[in-house]
């Protein structure tokens, strides 16, 4: 057997030593990787879509709908709160309440006097199937939606609106 000069039994070790990654190695930077992505990924904003801006303006729909439904069948008034400051609309029916998310623009239009009380922050349905009639706008830049309550038949629509 040819012996080889030292030189060249360094090479060949040196060839067969940078081969690869070992395991350990790999796991290790794939242990860093993960958690560089669990701290950075809280922090990158949400934006809330358009087919979920569509969702929040269908369930406040359905929600006021509820309510001028129950006031008919209980033959009472029935009071459905509209809060831009805590960005929540609460149901005076069932109590359930929907939750803005932070990047919707929530604005709302309602009459200030109803019924000879002071409103302002609400949307009253009536026995009759009247109310106070309002408008609440949800918008995103790009997208807006109006949900409308009619004062005269308390009928509620859900219309496109001035986009921001």
């Amino acid at each position: 057997m040819a012996r080889l000069p030292i030189s060249s039994v360094a090479r060949v070790n040196a060839q067969h030593t940078s081969r690869g990654f070992a395991l350990i190695e790999l796991l290790c930077v794939l242990a860093i990787v993960g958690l560089l992505a669990a701290v950075m990924l809280p922090g990158i904003p949400r934006a809330t879509s358009r087919a979920k801006l569509e969702g929040f303006a269908l369930q406040t729909a359905a929600l006021l709908k509820e309510d001028r439904n129950a006031a008919v069948a209980r033959r009472a008034t029935v009071v459905t709160r509209v809060e831009t400051a805590s960005r929540s609309i609460r149901s005076g029916a069932s109590g359930r309440t929907i939750r803005i998310p932070s990047d919707v623009v929530m604005e709302a239009a309602l009459a200030s006097r109803c019924a000879n009380r002071v409103a302002g922050k609400s949307i009253e349905f009536f026995a009759s199937g009247m109310s106070c009639g309002g408008t609440v706008l949800l918008s995103r830049p790009g997208v807006a939606l109006e949900i409308r309550v009619n004062w005269f038949t308390g009928s509620v629509e859900v219309v496109p609106g001035k986009s921001v």
